[in-house]
């Protein structure tokens, strides 16, 4: 009970976070009001964000339907829930141990290393510690040293992989010395999308400083132009995929083309919660991070979810996302040219991680850098998670599998590794 329970805890990136700006603000000296006041202010900007990329995430779900259907394809979705949902019905007990303990050890490598990230983004530290604590129990180890090993793997993952984008990071912010990592399991391509930008990107002007016309002067404030955008992609997938299969499987009678036009504005509406909530979490988290510099983990770093960049570039975000799922989508047509297994390209990963390296990319090299960054991460997408596929097949999970591309490396590894010992 009481396993579950700090289980539980832990993997709420919103408790995970409020919990340690509370112990910041502690180790600062700040008054009962002031600890109290930061540390729920963090609690609610994360709850906003949580809530925003719920919205966003429940109005993909039919564009990703109608995708399918208007273009004819099947194939693997990649699906981080579906596998640890699987995975938890047999090795629950062994994950949640882990989950804690992989803490500990971050912790540790944070107080006694250079690498001084602390890996904020609870599901992902529960999403890693599922898979390498089932491929590591199939390889054979069990009991007291898969936890052991288990745990120290994440801790070095969760330790090891903001530092592959935090070189950018600095740019993307526009600080010289940045006070925010990203703490997302993507960060093979983000770093990725970032040095496409500085290889190509040359004197290439930002996405942001897009001049419009008079007349679209509305398109400046960034999410109506993310509504205007959004909707507009509704419609025509929605046109695709014919007015029948939408108002018999997904609308519930309502006009296919009235429910396109809503669920691109519910896209921009949810986009428009997670700004919110990532400004309220960086104006709290921040400075409670001194306190934990100074008494902890001299100058630690929180390590946070990716959404923590988009308000620095929104219009990176969105054509980051169009250039990723194109991305995608040229991928699956080269797969099926060459007889591959078809990665369905998966509309919530691609907006994510599609958006930030968009982000990156035109940190680092502008348009250039947004456009062709994003549109590589697209077909990394596509391509990394068949390294999975085998590794899972062999562990019953055979029709899904990984989508981000730290998975897919920290897997492939020890899976490479287990199969040379066996």
């Amino acid at each position: 009970m009481v396993l579950k329970f700090l289980v539980d805890l832990l993997s709420q990136a919103s408790i995970l976070v409020a919990l340690f700006t509370m112990i910041g603000l502690i180790l600062l000296k700040k008054t009962i009001s002031e600890i109290i006041a930061g540390s729920m202010k963090s609690l609610i900007g994360f709850i906003l964000l949580g809530a925003g990329a719920g919205v966003i995430t429940a109005s993909l779900a039919p564009f990703g339907n109608m995708v399918e259907v208007a273009f004819n394809v099947q194939g693997v979705v990649p699906n981080n829930e579906a596998i640890v949902s699987l995975a938890l019905t047999k090795y629950g007990t062994q994950v949640s141990m882990v989950m804690i303990l992989s803490m500990v050890f971050h912790i540790i490598i944070a107080k006694f290393s250079p690498l001084k990230f602390i890996f904020l983004t609870g599901h992902h530290i529960f999403y890693m510690g599922v898979m390498i604590t089932v491929i590591l129990a199939v390889a054979g180890l069990s009991g007291i040293t898969l936890i052991v090993v288990a745990s120290i793997i994440n801790a070095i993952a969760m330790s090891l992989s903001p530092l592959l984008s935090y070189w950018a990071m600095p740019k993307v912010i526009g600080d010289s010395t940045s006070q925010v990592a990203l703490g997302h399991f993507s960060n093979v391509t983000y770093s990725i999308s970032a040095l496409i930008g500085k290889i190509i990107g040359g004197k290439s002007p930002s996405v942001e400083d897009l001049k419009l016309p008079k007349g679209l002067s509305f398109m400046r404030d960034n999410i109506l132009a993310i509504a205007l955008t959004m909707s507009i992609i509704y419609i025509v997938v929605a046109v695709a995929a014919g007015s029948e299969y939408i108002e018999k499987e997904l609308s519930n009678g309502q006009n296919y083309l009235v429910f396109a036009l809503i669920q691109g504005v519910t896209f921009a509406a949810g986009v428009s919660i997670v700004l919110s909530g990532v400004r309220m979490i960086l104006g709290e988290i921040i400075p409670a991070f001194k306190g934990i510099s100074e008494k902890i983990v001299p100058n630690a770093i929180p390590a946070l979810d990716c959404p923590v960049v988009f308000p620095y570039a929104p219009n990176a975000v969105l054509i980051g996302f169009i250039t990723s799922f194109i991305g995608g989508l040229v991928g699956l047509a080269i797969l099926g040219a060459v007889g591959g297994v078809l990665i369905i390209p998966g509309v919530v990963p691609h907006f994510f991680v599609g958006a930030t390296a968009g982000v990156f990319g035109n940190a680092t090299g502008g348009r250039r850098g947004c456009i062709i960054g994003s549109f590589v991460n697209g077909l990394l997408l596509a391509f990394l998670p068949i390294i999975l596929l085998p590794i899972l097949g062999d562990l019953g999970f055979q029709n899904t599998t990984f989508s981000d591309a730290d998975f897919v490396a920290v897997g492939g590894i020890i899976g490479f590794i287990t199969n040379l010992i066996k």
